[in-house]
């Protein structure tokens, strides 16, 4: 049976001379007592990373240039790999074992490359870059994220298979059996110089939204119960098989909050529920958030023990290290300490193992992202799409509403009107006046979503733009405005604020959430709330991503299996010629007191 198959996986590794062991002072002796032992200590270290999302190369494939950001960090496999590397030399390999938290194969064109246009599935196909450098670096273990379903699961089956280490979902459940669809757990044994092997269980946790991100994948074939429940099925179990240390590998944020409103009864960022809920845990690596947390403790709400929680920063940024000293006591080894760290990714160079490995794959991916596939008579830019109606998120919109109204053509619902939703998803995607290339269209829609038609009324959708408009701060008429300040209120991601096209409206931000869409009209004249209409939108607001109201019970009129991306660089082949002049309009604009803000 394949190594990443098994539900049970043991791996004895042997300590080797530069052991991190720490021995204990034995007490003075009693006069006339014998002298106590020595205390059996022995320390490793658990590594993690999470969100990798196809990043090996510190490269930026939409601007074809080397990563960068305004904090200069690094990103890759290929920097994690010098760094683990690092802390083996120092606590010998033997000590130490490396996970992942998911979102390992989305998220560049490396990754896409190989899941869509020369994919792993065909006969005789390519090993998946991420399989290559991870099996080169020597993961131990790496949980499933959300995004391992965008490519369906034949291609996460392949990748599965072409992997060294095993997948991990507990919560990943066949739907008819619901018994684990993954391994559920690995069991790792760590050989110490005291005859007493430690036993390391890494526990996989994925995320429930997946049942509704995914849903034309997964539905009807798995389920994704939600974290704290299986944690609480399987942590007991682990202990029972003898495991000294328990690790959870969470593809879960530790925040308690959710995206998907009442759509799943689960939580979406529950890791911190489970540090608290769920007793037996000693530490769980964080991901799906995309925040740096270097250590979090939470306290277990029965034992009172703390649980230690790390996330290092996506995409290869930072690499959290677990460090766990253990002492021998009443015939087994518990944990005395615990504690984690990040190191960053940027400190070091790239390990030329990993470059040189997947070198000919990075540069067929370079070749492919810079085809040329039309020209722009004018630049655009996202750089103020979050304040401002911009053409390139016109560009999105138009090529989604005449998408769907080409696929309702001649049907019933032939004759509603169009709108279509779009979200700036990158603030620093671009499209050059002169030559567009596949890179340019990928970097203004670089997730793997999917086109839907649902239907919807004029007063559903003023509420829809209503919940859309709390993405930005309240800001008094009068008072300054400062665009570093102005969106992102409580959090919310610039992927979930949207504008609506075919509509004209103002947000007044001056004024308390619910209550800042003024002047909504439809052709000039005020929306009729009984009216209705088809609305263009991807398939994460259609499922329920955002918790924006009333879309994911709309009735559905039309659904595509195409990649908008691929729809946007089909448009813009057919055209030819990209002309804002003929697509760009002012639909909506941020107010005061009907005053303009720009």
């Amino acid at each position: 049976m394949p190594l990443n198959r098994r539900t049970f996986l043991e791996s004895s590794v042997a300590v080797g001379a530069t052991a991190a062991l720490t021995a204990g002072v034995a007490a003075p002796a009693e006069a006339h007592g014998p002298r106590p032992r020595p205390a059996k200590r022995y320390s490793f270290t658990v590594m993690g990373t999470t969100d990798l999302h196809g990043n090996v190369f510190n490269w930026d494939y939409f601007t074809d240039k080397e990563f960068d950001d305004k904090a200069h960090n690094d990103v890759g496999l290929a920097k994690i790999s010098t760094l683990v590397k690092q802390v083996r030399a120092e606590k010998g390999h033997h000590n130490t074992l490396l996970i992942d938290a998911g979102d390992t194969i989305q998220g560049t064109q490396l990754s896409y490359y190989y899941a869509k246009v020369d994919p792993i599935t065909r006969a005789g196909g390519p090993v998946h870059p991420m399989a290559q450098a991870m099996n080169a670096i020597g993961y131990d273990a790496v949980a499933l994220g959300n995004h391992e379903f965008n490519y369906g699961i034949p291609v996460l089956r392949k990748f599965e298979e072409q992997c060294d280490f095993p997948l991990l979902g507990a919560n990943a459940l066949d739907a008819k059996t619901l018994r684990p669809a993954f391994p559920p757990y690995s069991m790792h044994r760590l050989r110490t110089p005291h005859g007493r092997d430690v036993r390391v269980a890494v526990l996989g946790l994925t995320n429930p939204g997946i049942a509704l991100w995914d849903k034309a994948n997964v539905q009807g074939r798995m389920v994704f119960p939600g974290l704290e429940e299986q944690a609480a099925k399987w942590v007991p179990k682990l202990r029972s098989m003898g495991a000294d240390v328990v690790i959870v590998s969470a593809h879960s944020g530790s925040s308690g909050t959710s995206s998907y409103g009442d759509q799943l009864p689960y939580v979406e960022n529950a890791a911190g529920l489970v540090a608290e809920q769920v007793p037996g845990i000693d530490a769980i690596l964080v991901g799906h958030a995309h925040t740096e947390i270097p250590e979090y403790r939470v306290a277990n709400k029965e034992t009172g023990k703390d649980v230690v929680l790390s996330e290092p920063l996506k995409w290869g940024q930072r690499l959290t290290l677990f460090d766990f000293d253990l002492v021998w006591e009443k015939g087994r080894w518990t944990v005395a300490k615990a504690g984690a760290r990040v190191l960053n990714s940027n400190t070091v160079e790239e390990d030329p193992e990993i470059t040189g490995l997947l070198a000919d794959e990075h540069a067929k991916v370079v070749a492919y992202v810079n085809q040329v596939i039309g020209t722009s008579t004018a630049a655009m830019s996202t750089a103020e799409a979050p304040w401002k109606d911009e053409p390139i998120i016109d560009l999105i919109n138009v090529v989604q509403a005449e998408t769907v109204q080409a696929a309702l053509a001649g049907g019933p619902h032939a004759d509603l009107p169009v709108l279509s939703q779009a979200s700036c998803f990158s603030r620093s995607a671009r499209i050059p006046a002169g030559r567009i290339t596949i890179k340019d269209a990928a970097g203004l829609y670089p997730f793997e979503n999917t086109l839907e038609a649902r239907l919807m009324t004029g007063a559903q959708l003023r509420e829809y733009l209503e919940y859309s408009a709390k993405y930005y701060v309240q800001t008094p008429a009068g008072a300054p405005v400062d665009t570093a300040k102005l969106t992102n209120a409580a959090g919310t991601p610039d992927y979930n604020y949207d504008a609506v096209s075919g509509l004209t409206y103002e947000i007044d931000i001056a004024r308390p959430v619910g209550q800042r869409i003024v002047n909504l009209a439809f052709e000039g004249r005020p929306l009729d709330p009984a009216a209705r209409f088809v609305l263009a939108v991807n398939n994460y607001r259609a499922s329920g991503g955002g918790a924006f109201p009333h879309v994911a019970q709309a009735p559905q009129l039309w659904a595509n299996s195409e990649e908008i991306r691929n729809t946007l660089i089909q448009w813009v082949r057919a055209k030819g010629t990209v002309d804002p002049g003929q697509f760009a309009s002012a639909g909506w604009r941020l107010t005061r007191d009907g005053v303009p803000v720009f």
